[in-house]
């Protein structure tokens, strides 16, 4: 059982960073001309509609919006688990040509960007992607860096860190989390 050490980020902090990480976005790419944005599903997915309503509201455009399921793209599945579909991806435009601002709540060893990125190019072939996260915990096993992040949180191993989005949470912020036994 989880115990929380400590809270790293409220709603408000969260949609600060949020607010941050968007202006960069606009700033990098010089505007929205060919953006889409793509949420790694669960929470990744609810950020990525943070990330297009922020660019809706300060640039008064809309950006399309997509989410993919990474299951199908894992490295460490040695064989597809009973009941697992195929693609619970939502991309229902070209993403050839565009530039794809990938979305991931926390990014850890690199394996769920490294799986994303890989589900992105089974739909087509953009012209860049660029991986925004909300936390980078470090700790890589690959060498995949985020161009946007919320909060850099050194953790150990050992510890979890927690992003609840109310959609499925009922509560929106970011922890620090141990085992019990760890505490």
């Amino acid at each position: 059982m989880l115990m929380i050490k400590s809270e790293i980020m409220d709603e408000a902090a969260m949609r600060r960073s949020l607010t941050r990480i968007t202006h960069e976005i606009i700033e990098r790419n010089r505007g929205t001309a060919d953006l889409c944005i793509v949420g790694i599903r669960r929470r990744g997915a609810v950020l990525a509609d943070m990330l297009a309503a922020n660019i809706e509201k300060f640039e008064e455009v809309q950006v399309p919006v997509a989410y993919i399921d990474i299951t199908m793209y894992r490295d460490d599945l040695t064989e597809i688990p009973a009941g697992i579909r195929k693609s619970g991806d939502s991309i229902s435009f070209d993403i050839t040509g565009k530039r794809v601002i990938l979305v991931d709540d926390v990014i850890y060893t690199g394996r769920t960007a490294r799986a994303a990125i890989e589900a992105v190019f089974s739909h087509g072939r953009p012209s860049s992607i660029q991986l925004a996260v909300l936390i980078d915990r470090g700790h890589r096993e690959l060498p995949i860096r985020p161009d946007f992040v919320g909060k850099n949180i050194p953790t150990s191993k050992e510890e979890v860190v927690s992003v609840k989005v109310d959609e499925y949470d009922g509560s929106t912020g970011v922890c620090i989390c141990a085992d019990r036994k760890d505490a």
